[in-house]
């Protein structure tokens, strides 16, 4: 089975099934393609976290493809230029890019394929066109004045003829097949075995004629930001020669007979697992899945968890262990009332005193509302592409997310699983490498420029990701992977739908079909970090009265279109019987499987 968010990546990862190959084969040859036919919302410069299951070794595994802040950049350097955010877009939010060194440690470790078989379908897509979905149209139609006045390169790249391409048309990127052709031909040229090409791909990335490319933009180009001024980037040569993909033990939690996996938390994954620990004292199958007690129950235990998320992650020394503990969970728990807090409450783990970063006020911040054309540059948060006049990261006023990122999931016939989310690096973050047909990502921005805290911008350090992949066993054996794009809503909605499964007894595509909801109570992960509490998205077939009752509970309900919140897809193994899901909204994501 494979489900993912675009129905090529799901078919190419099906076809890699039914020749024989395995899940984590399937899994890679499915993530390149996704670069390609959702350039929006993923690309070669971004990053890549993972959960795994390995059937012969009997565990779960994280690949962390998530690159590190370059040797240059100290909070130092940034408030040299004058900044006190790491800007939204452009060369200056550049992390490492990791995409593609934690998919070939994947395809080295458990895989069977070579590099060349799980190119070949981004390469063949990249060279020959993908269907233009309206959202990509979209997208480049929100920057098509700031590549033409200011990000020329990417104008060459997205802007075929000079024009947006219209949905349903076919967009190629021949730069980006031509440079995956010339990693296959260095590989095969430097070794005859699988393994030894895998290693020479790797080293042609970040050592050889790419990490080139990205060094040499960086140091002697500099481009517009959502700073409102132009800058070039930190990454250097060395800083890619000495970043590798880390293999790491998973976070877990026990909930009703089921062990959650996560990511640790330089990424936000554990911020499910803290959901779970203080929802595990609350009656939700008394309740009713989706009526007022659920969602307002639901949504308080998610502010006191991404609260936490704010205070105490980062990629440090966190601690998780008193974080999940039953005395903290208790005591937290007694903090949800029949009210909506509109306060941010971290707690205090083991007598810890908790601090918060200073939130900037949005409309000190350049590239926020007030700016407008080239110099607002879109791509400044994800959901990635906020309103054209402002730049503004925002749910529209008919709820629809403005994109996000991408997720892959697969179970193959041996019983191995993969749960993977992709992004970064999408056509709107920065200007693409003309050399290369890919742009940099800008997980950066993410850091914070002020001491002390544990997401501090420090070089080497991993940027507090939202990227969250979801793994789930039941009764000790493997079940369930999950997960969806949505930056901070990543872990609402697969908490929202695990609990819909485990709690509505509903099957994985009911669950994914359940209306969603989502706060945005806390401070975004993104530029310019904006919150907004209390508030509340529901999609419009939650019942009118439950609506009416969390309004009088005193959240600040915003009523979305139906089939517009979540993108979730899951697959699962279930006694002999293998299962999987996919995302209708937008009807974009696909399932299959034999």
């Amino acid at each position: 089975m494979v489900a993912s968010t675009h129905w090529l990546a799901s078919a190419t990862g099906m076809g890699v099934l039914e020749r024989g190959g395995n899940a984590f084969d399937a899994a890679v040859a499915a993530g390149f393609v996704l670069q390609v036919a959702e350039p929006h919302l993923n690309g070669p410069g971004g990053e890549v976290p993972i959960l795994l299951w390995s059937e012969a070794e009997q565990k779960v595994s994280v690949v962390s493809g998530q690159g590190v802040a370059p040797s240059a950049a100290t909070i130092e350097r940034f408030t040299e230029l004058g900044l006190d955010l790491v800007p939204g877009t452009g060369l200056l939010a550049a992390t490492v890019p990791g995409a593609f060194g934690g998919w070939m440690l994947m395809l080295e470790r458990w895989g069977t394929w070579s590099l060349a078989d799980v190119l070949a379908p981004a390469i063949h897509y990249a060279e020959h066109g993908v269907p233009v979905l309206e959202r990509v149209s979209t997208t480049i139609e929100s920057v098509k004045a700031l590549f033409t006045d200011a990000w020329t390169t990417s104008a060459a790249t997205w802007l075929p003829g000079g024009n947006v391409p219209a949905a349903g048309t076919k967009l190629a990127n021949p730069v980006l097949a031509a440079t995956y052709r010339r990693l296959v031909a260095e590989a095969e040229a430097a070794s005859s075995t699988r393994e030894g090409q895998l290693e020479a791909a790797r080293k042609a990335w970040y050592e050889g004629f790419v990490a080139e490319a990205i060094a040499d933009f960086c140091a002697k180009t500099a481009w517009l930001d959502s700073s409102g001024e132009a800058h070039g980037g930190l990454l250097t040569a060395d800083d890619l020669a000495a970043w590798r993909p880390a293999v790491e033990e998973p976070l877990t939690f026990d909930y009703r007979g089921h062990t959650v996996c996560k990511t640790g938390p330089w990424g936000q994954g554990p911020v499910f697992l803290q959901q779970l620990a203080l929802l595990e004292g609350f009656d939700l199958d008394a309740m009713g899945h989706l009526g007022a007690d659920w969602i307002h129950t639901v949504t308080e235990a998610a502010k006191l968890a991404f609260a936490d998320r704010e205070a105490w992650y980062g990629d440090t020394d966190v601690p998780m262990a008193d974080l999940l503990s039953k005395e903290y969970n208790a005591e937290r728990r007694r903090l949800i009332g029949a009210q909506a807090s509109l306060e941010l409450r971290p707690g205090a783990p083991g007598g810890r005193t908790p601090r918060l970063p200073v939130y900037p006020d949005p409309s000190t911040i350049p590239g926020a509302p007030g700016l407008s054309g080239a110099r607002a540059p879109q791509g400044v948060g994800e959901p990635t592409v906020g309103r054209v006049d402002t730049g503004e990261q925002v749910i529209s006023a008919d709820g629809t997310v403005k994109g996000d990122t991408c997720h892959v999931d697969v179970v193959d016939r041996f019983g191995n699983m993969v749960s993977a989310t992709p992004s970064g690096g999408w056509l709107q973050s920065s200007p693409t490498i003309p050399e290369l047909g890919f742009c940099l990502g800008t997980r950066a921005q993410m850091f914070w420029l002020q001491e002390g805290l544990p997401a501090s911008l420090r070089p080497g350090a991993r940027p507090r990701t939202t990227l969250s992949p979801s793994f789930a066993l039941r009764d000790g054996k493997p079940w369930l992977a999950f997960g969806t794009p949505g930056g901070d809503q990543q872990d609402q909605w697969s908490v929202n739908f695990f609990l819909a499964v485990v709690h509505g007894k509903a099957n994985l595509q009911a669950s994914i079909d359940a209306a969603m909801f989502h706060t945005e109570h806390f401070p975004s992960s993104f530029y310019p970090r904006a919150s907004r509490p209390g508030v509340l998205h529901v999609e419009d077939r939650v019942d009118a009265g439950v609506v009416a009752e969390l309004r009088r509970r005193g959240h600040e309900v915003e009523v979305a279109d139906s089939w517009s919140l979540g993108r979730l897809s899951a697959v699962a193994r279930d006694g002999d019987l293998l299962k999987a899901a996919a995302n209708p909204r937008g009807a974009q994501g696909y399932a299959v499987g034999r």
